[in-house]
């Protein structure tokens, strides 16, 4: 509404696409919440634009207006999970303190029943049916306290748990940051091995990439419940059938150095899918070679992302 799109019916449509797909975005909040993935998201969006000003390849140019808006909703559900988490933990923040006021409320109660009790202990056997009485009374209370208090630890607890998994998302993403570049998507953390860390149109491991793929599995030793999906990728040479055995036998290849290295079997697996799902154009030998790639995708109930 602040900032109406007018499209050029000359420009694609995926740019057009994009640029809502960012404002939405923005709109929001990712600029607060998952600013990382926006400014992934407006980099396409601005390499897109330039493309489209100068008339340059309109296949790269939307190539890059998807990149955009796949990282604007990715940037865009980010936001909306870290946003419900901020929500959850004021609501129960004020139901805390509701019942610590209702708590004390019910103290003051108890207090004005044990005065008037006290005035009437003169008829001695109504003050005894009385103490019965406020005794079950009691006991009760005391029951009903208990399972409020059960409640409200067992919300904490998933409160907690919820940052817990938040920030050890957090962690995890900037450990493995430091050996191979991991993003953050709706699927989990994305480590993405390039193309280089393999022999020429085969799937041995270099030493440069199996000394990585050390360090990344020393790291997930520590998350011993997390799954691993090892995906791996092609360009567009070749027949089908090449790149598809070429992306399943690096995928494997990535997967068996990881069990290797301790990670346990039954939590990695993997697949290849060949030359589908380009992330860059496939006309140039720099998108040629971003397409190249084995992505290792992280999961799992302790980073929060099933």
């Amino acid at each position: 509404m602040l900032n109406p799109i007018t499209r050029n019916e000359r420009s694609p449509l995926e740019l057009y696409e994009a640029l809502n797909a960012v404002q939405i975005a923005e709109a929001a909040g990712a600029g607060k919440y998952a600013a990382d993935t926006l400014a992934t998201s407006k980099t396409a969006l601005k390499n897109a634009q330039d493309l489209d000003l100068h008339k340059d390849n309109r296949k790269e140019t939307i190539t890059f207006a998807r990149e955009a808006v796949q990282s604007a909703e990715d940037a865009r559900i980010i936001t909306i999970r870290k946003i419900k988490a901020e929500d959850e933990a004021a609501q129960l923040q004020a139901k805390n303190q509701a019942e610590q006021n209702a708590q004390q409320s019910q103290l003051a109660a108890q207090q004005a029943q044990l005065a008037a009790q006290q005035s009437q202990m003169a008829a001695a056997e109504q003050a005894a049916e009385r103490a019965k009485a406020d005794a079950a009374a009691a006991e009760a209370e005391a029951r009903a306290r208990q399972a409020r208090e059960a409640q409200l630890a067992a919300e904490q607890g998933a409160q907690q748990a919820s940052q817990q998994a938040e920030q050890a998302r957090e962690r995890l993403k900037d450990q493995l940051n430091q050996v191979l570049q991991t993003t953050e998507t709706a699927r989990g953390l994305i480590v993405n091995m390039s193309d280089v860390l393999f022999d020429f149109n085969k799937y041995t491991l270099k030493p440069e990439a199996r000394e990585k793929l050390a360090k990344v599995s020393g790291i997930l030793l520590a998350y011993p419940d997390l799954k691993l999906q090892v995906e791996g990728y092609t360009d567009n040479i070749g027949s089908d059938e090449y790149n598809q055995k070429l992306s399943e036998q690096r995928a494997d290849g990535v997967r068996d150095y990881l069990v290797v290295q301790s990670v346990s079997d039954a939590n990695v697996t993997a697949t290849g899918y060949g030359k589908n799902n380009p992330v860059a154009d496939n006309s140039t030998n720099g998108g040629r070679a971003q397409n190249r790639r084995v992505e290792l995708v992280v999961s799992g109930a302790a980073i929060g992302i099933q």
